[in-house]
C-alpha cells in the first residue's frame, strides 16, 4: 500500500441501469457527498448532471471527474448497433457468423444467433496472409475502393477491417485503413489487429465488430457530456472507466469502445479490492445485486482477475481484457411468476425503474424481489409512499397471495419462495466465478454491495459456506467509489501460437519489454496523478490439439522454458486435476498490464463520525415483525448512528441512504475504522 495520499476535488459517477451514483471526495476538507438519482436512459448525460446538482458539486471546482458509463453495454445487449460495414479477406465473410458452431443451449435444438454485422454488409477482397506472416495474395486496392464505395453508399455509419492473420502481419490491414481514411464519412474506423493481435479470427473478427458498431455511440455520448460539463466551467480531463477497473481519457476513449463494455461493473469490483486491502481481506467474491441483474467476480490478493475471454451473451466474445464478472437476472426489480409447467421463476424479466416493483408506487403491478423484501419486513414499510400515487403494504401482500395461490402458498409463504429461488440463482453465479475455476468459496469473505447485494449476502453467504460477508460504508454506490479510487491500467496481449519447445525465448522476453515500454507511454500520456508503478505479466497457453487457454501468472518478464513449462502444467492440474506429460504445451499469447497506482483515499470519510451515537441502544430505531422462518420481532438500527466499536448480532436489520442489511439468525457483526461491517456468518437460528 502506498503512503501518499490523493489530494484534491474529485466525483466518480456511475451509471446503472436504474440508477446514476455520485461520490464526490474533497481531500483537502476530508468530506464526501453523496448523490443517487434515476439513469436518464434516452441521454444518460442529463442523469450525470442531475447526480452533480443533487450533490451540489460544482463541477468548474473539480479537479477530476471519473464516469463509468453503461452506454456501450446495453447497446451490444439490446443491440441498437449503429450501421457497421466489414471489409475482409475473400472467402471469409461469414466467420463471423459460421462461429464455434455452438449452440445457445447445450442440450436443446432451439434458438436464434443473429450476427452482429448483417451478411450483405460484409463485403469481401482479394488479399491473403499466411499465419507465418508471408504474403500469399496481394491486397487488391481497387477492389477494396470499390466495397467501401459501396458500403458507404448502404449508409453505413461504422467500417471493420479485418483480414485474416493480420495478427502475424498486419500490413493489409494498415494499408486498407490508410485507403479508407481517404473516402469514409467520419473516423469511425476498426482495424481488428488494433484492438487485439491473437490467432483466432471469429473472436478478433467479433471484438472489431463490437467496437465499430459502438464506437460511434460512444463518440457522441462523451462529446455531449463533456460538452455539459464544460458549459458549467469543468476544463480538465474526464475519464471513462474501462471494462478491465482502467481508466482512459473521454478524448481517446471512442477508438477502442469496446474496452468500455462491462465498466459499470468493473469499477464496483475496483471499489472492493481497494476496500478489501484496507480492510485486511484480500480475498473476496464480490456480489452485486442492483435493480435489474446481479454480477458476481473473484478477487485474489485484493488483485481482480482479468479475462481476454468474455463472452457477454451467446456468440459474443469480446476479446479484450475485462475484469472477469459474471452476470445473472435478478436484481430488486426481477419480476416473479410462474411458468407454464407450473414453476416458480425469478427474472430474468425486470420491472425496471419504471413502472418498477410494486413498492415504489410507480404504477407497477407485478410483485418483483423487492415487493417480497418489502412484504417480508425486510424492507422499511414507511419507505412505500415514495412515489407519486403511493401504496399499501396490502397491495403488495395481494400480489403475492395472487402468486401463491397457484402453488399452495399463503402471501408470506410465496414471497419467501420467491426469496429463496432468487438467493439459489444468485448462489449459482458465485459458484461460477469460484468452483468452476477450482476454487473454494469457503476461502473468500463475500463483498455485499449494490442497492439491494446486503438484503440478501449472509443467506447466499450461509447457501456457499462462505463464513464472513463484508458489507462496505456505502454499498449502494460504491461503483461509484470504484471510479475515484480506480488506478491506470492497459493490458497488452501478444500471440506467439507456438509450441512451447519451439519458441525463441529471447523474442518472448523481446515481447514482454516492448509491452513494458508500451504501458509506461500510454500512463504518462495521462494527467492524471501517479503514486506508484505496478507490473503484472502472464501467459496463456494450452496443450497441442486443445482449443482453449489456460491463463498462467508469471514472476518476471523473463521467464525460462522449464519455467513456463511447469507453472502450465501446475495451473492445468489445479483445474482439471489431471497431468498430461505425453503432450506438448504451446504459448498462444503472452499478456502484460501495466498499472498506475493513484494515491489512497481515506475511507472513513465516507462515514460522518458526528452522527454516532455512543451505545447501540440509540442507535435503534424501531422494532419491527420479520419474516425469516417464521415472523420474528426484529431490531432496526440506523447505520450512521452505530457507535465506532458497535458488534450486531442477527436477527437484525440495518437501514441506511442508500440500502439496507439483513442480518439472518446466528449472525454477528463488527465494525471496523473504515465503517465497514464485517459479518460472521452463524449457522442459522
Amino acid at each position: 500500500m502506498t503512503d501518499k495520499t490523493l489530494t484534491g476535488s474529485f466525483a466518480g459517477i456511475d451509471v446503472g441501469g436504474t440508477f446514476t451514483d455520485l461520490v464526490h471526495y474533497d481531500s483537502t476538507a476530508r468530506a464526501v457527498k453523496l448523490a443517487k438519482v434515476p439513469t436518464t436512459l434516452d441521454n444518460q448525460s442529463h442523469g450525470v448532471l442531475a447526480a452533480l446538482d443533487a450533490a451540489g458539486v460544482d463541477a468548474a471546482a473539480l479537479d477530476l471527474i471519473v464516469h463509468g458509463t453503461t452506454t456501450t453495454t446495453n447497446a451490444v445487449l439490446e443491440r441498437q448497433l449503429c450501421k457497421t460495414g466489414l471489409v475482409t479477406t475473400m472467402g471469409f465473410r461469414d466467420v463471423l457468423e459460421l462461429g464455434r458452431r455452438t449452440r445457445p443451449h447445450a442440450y436443446g435444438m432451439t434458438g436464434q444467433f443473429r450476427p452482429l454485422i448483417p451478411r450483405d454488409l460484409r463485403l469481401e477482397v482479394p488479399e491473403r496472409m499466411l499465419a507465418d506472416g508471408s504474403v500469399h495474395v496481394a491486397l487488391d486496392e481497387h477492389a477494396l475502393r470499390d466495397a467501401l464505395a459501396q458500403l458507404v453508399q448502404e449508409g453505413c455509419e461504422a467500417l471493420v477491417i479485418h483480414f485474416l492473420h493480420s495478427y502475424a502481419n498486419p500490413a493489409h490491414e494498415r494499408r486498407a485503413g490508410e485507403i479508407a481514411r481517404e473516402v469514409w464519412p467520419n473516423g469511425n474506423i476498426t482495424m481488428g489487429h488494433t484492438l487485439i493481435s491473437e490467432s483466432r479470427e471469429y473472436e478478433r473478427g467479433v471484438t472489431a465488430a463490437v467496437n465499430a458498431s459502438v464506437q460511434p455511440l460512444l463518440r457522441r455520448y462523451v462529446e455531449r457530456l463533456a460538452d455539459k460539463l464544460s458549459e458549467r466551467g469543468y476544463d480538465r480531463d474526464l475519464l471513462v472507466m474501462n471494462g478491465n477497473g482502467g481508466m482512459v481519457s473521454a478524448r481517446v476513449v471512442a477508438e477502442e469502445a469496446a474496452k468500455t463494455v462491462m465498466s459499470g461493473p468493473a469499477s464496483g469490483v475496483m471499489a472492493a479490492a481497494y476496500t478489501g486491502r484496507r480492510a485486511g481481506i484480500p480475498d473476496l467474491l464480490t456480489y452485486d445485486m442492483g435493480g435489474t441483474s446481479t454480477d458476481v467476480a473473484m478477487i485474489r490478493g485484493a488483485d481482480p482477475a482479468v479475462s481476454h475471454e468474455i463472452e457477454v451473451e451467446y456468440a459474443m466474445p469480446i476479446h479484450v481484457p475485462m475484469v472477469d464478472v459474471r452476470t445473472v437476472g435478478a436484481g430488486g426489480g426481477s419480476i416473479a411468476r410462474i411458468d407454464a409447467a407450473g414453476l416458480l421463476q425469478v427474472g430474468p424479466d425486470s420491472a425496471g425503474s419504471t413502472p418498477g416493483p410494486i413498492c415504489y408506487g410507480k404504477g407497477g403491478t407485478l410483485p418483483t424481489i423487492s415487493d417480497a423484501n418489502m412484504a417480508l419486513g425486510r424492507l422499511n414499510p414507511d419507505r412505500l409512499n415514495t412515489g407519486a400515487g403511493g401504496v399499501s403494504l396490502d397491495t403488495i401482500r395481494d400480489a403475492f397471495a395472487s402468486l401463491g395461490a397457484g402453488l399452495g402458498l399463503a402471501a408470506d409463504e410465496a414471497a419467501a419462495a420467491v426469496l429463496r429461488v432468487a438467493n439459489a440463482k444468485m448462489a449459482d453465479a458465485v459458484r461460477m466465478v469460484s468452483i468452476s475455476l477450482g476454487e473454494d468459496p469457503r476461502d473468500f469473505a463475500l463483498f455485499a454491495f449494490g442497492g439491494a447485494g446486503p438484503l440478501h449476502a449472509c443467506a447466499i453467504a450461509r447457501e456457499l459456506g462462505v463464513p464472513r460477508v463484508l458489507v462496505p460504508a456505502r454499498p449502494g454506490i460504491t461503483n461509484a467509489l470504484g471510479c475515484v479510487v480506480a488506478d491506470l491500467r492497459h493490458d497488452f496481449v501478444a500471440t506467439v501460437n507456438k509450441p512451447l519447445d519451439a519458441c525463441d525465448m529471447d523474442e518472448v522476453h523481446a515481447l514482454f519489454a516492448r509491452q513494458i515500454e508500451d504501458g509506461r507511454a500510454a500512463i504518462a500520456r495521462e494527467r492524471v496523478e501517479i503514486a506508484e508503478e505496478r507490473i503484472a505479466h502472464s501467459v496463456e497457453m494450452r496443450f497441442i490439439g486443445q482449443t482453449h487457454l489456460l491463463r498462467v501468472p508469471l514472476d518476471s518478464a523473463k521467464p525460462s522454458r522449464e519455467e513456463l513449462q511447469a507453472l502450465f502444467e501446475d495451473a492445468y492440474f489445479k483445474r482439471f486435476q489431471v497431468r498430461l506429460p505425453e503432450i506438448r504445451p504451446a504459448l498462444v499469447n503472452v499478456n502484460s498490464s501495466v498499472v498506475g497506482r493513484r494515491p489512497e483515499i481515506d475511507l472513513s470519510a465516507l462515514i460522518d463520525a458526528s452522527e454516532r451515537k455512543p451505545s447501540l441502544p440509540e442507535a435503534q430505531t424501531a422494532t419491527r415483525p420479520v419474516f425469516f422462518e417464521d415472523w420474528t420481532d426484529t431490531p432496526v438500527y440506523w447505520r450512521d448512528h452505530l457507535p465506532a466499536d458497535a458488534t450486531l448480532s442477527g436477527p437484525a436489520i440495518v437501514e441506511q441512504m442508500d440500502c439496507t442489511l439483513v442480518l439472518e439468525p446466528g449472525d454477528t457483526a463488527e465494525q471496523d475504522d473504515d465503517g465497514n461491517l464485517i459479518v460472521t456468518v452463524g449457522a442459522g437460528a
